[in-house]
């Protein structure tokens, strides 16, 4: 049977110790366990393995992320790509002063293809996330649609994020800019994909 939120709580904090430590390559779980203050089989009871633990820890501040994100939007409703470049914009910042984030992008921790080849679930979870953040807010946006945009909003804030060859100021306008291209306005949904269909907008590009 699964643990008590608490405990739960308690190995995520501990596996998380380890890993901005630096010293999750060669951590045991039974460390974990122990920096828990619960039994081995109590954290492979809750986890299963070192990887599925590592996930959840990431996963959590994936959610942190994503619930930080939606604040920033709601505070900037002016327009889709207003309320993303915003987004981003903390994002980044906040990704800047995160120690899982940094632990994870020196790759000391043998972490990095989190944000790279194994980042779909992590993409995805921010990408929904958005994506029905924009629906309720611009209606004319269709949920295909608006996932689209999410997803590159993302991706491409994840790879400045990676590779960051700009300040953080301009990544974000160069992102909302692509959001704003990406959706346009009432008039020009024509032109980029958007066709009204049943007094709602819905994108026709390739899927």
């Amino acid at each position: 049977m699964p643990e008590t939120t608490g405990t739960r709580e308690a190995l995520l904090d501990a596996a998380y110790a380890a890993i901005v430590a630096g010293e999750w390559a060669r951590v045991r779980m039974a460390d974990v366990a122990a920096g828990a203050g619960v039994s081995r089989q109590t954290l492979y009871n809750e986890f299963g393995s070192k990887d599925a633990l590592c996930a959840a820890v990431a996963t959590r501040e994936n959610d942190r992320f994503l619930a930080g994100a939606l604040r920033t939007m709601e505070a900037h409703e002016g327009s889709p790509a207003e309320a993303v470049g915003e987004a981003v914009l903390w994002g980044l910042r906040e990704a800047s002063d995160n120690s899982l984030v940094k632990a994870i992008l020196t790759d000391d921790t043998g972490l990095l293809p989190l944000m790279t080849t194994r980042a779909a679930p992590l993409v995805e979870s921010l990408r929904d996330g958005i994506a029905d953040f924009l629906t309720e807010h611009w209606p004319f946006l269709s949920l295909p649609a608006a996932r689209d945009v999410a997803e590159v909003a993302v991706r491409l804030t994840i790879s400045f994020l990676v590779v960051p060859t700009e300040p953080v100021e301009a990544t974000a306008r160069r992102v909302a800019h692509v959001v704003e291209r990406l959706v346009a306005s009432p008039s020009r949904r024509r032109r980029v994909g958007w066709v009204g269909r049943g007094g709602r907008a819905h994108w026709t590009g390739d899927r």
